[in-house]
């Protein structure tokens, strides 16, 4: 393993798992939006490591990192739309107040 990429990989793990853990415990959608942007903030750190120290003369990892942050303002721009109506209508963003959203 190259020296810069086990520090690298540790960074992307560890941004991992913070954002799994803050979309468990959280009951907050804006919060749990946000678990999920570190969740593909380091798949996107995975991509771009591992193009440049084992594929260098390649340009995967960044044409997947560019897809992925488009994909992922998308889906921003489309939950933040729900957020605010759901906050309209119910008067909260918790995800228990949620019921309608169920079935």
């Amino acid at each position: 393993m190259h020296p810069g990429l086990g520090q690298i990989l540790f960074i992307s793990t560890a941004l991992f798992f913070i954002g799994v853990y803050g979309f468990l415990t959280r009951r907050n959608l804006v919060t749990m939006l946000m678990s999920i942007e570190l969740i593909l903030n380091s798949v996107n750190l995975n991509f771009i490591a591992f193009n440049k120290y084992l594929w260098a003369n390649r340009l995967d990892g960044l044409f997947f990192t560019i897809f992925i942050i488009a994909i992922a303002a998308a889906e921003a721009a489309v939950a933040i739309a729900i957020i605010i109506n759901l906050y309209r209508s119910h008067g909260s963003i918790d995800v228990e107040n949620a019921e309608e959203l169920k079935y």
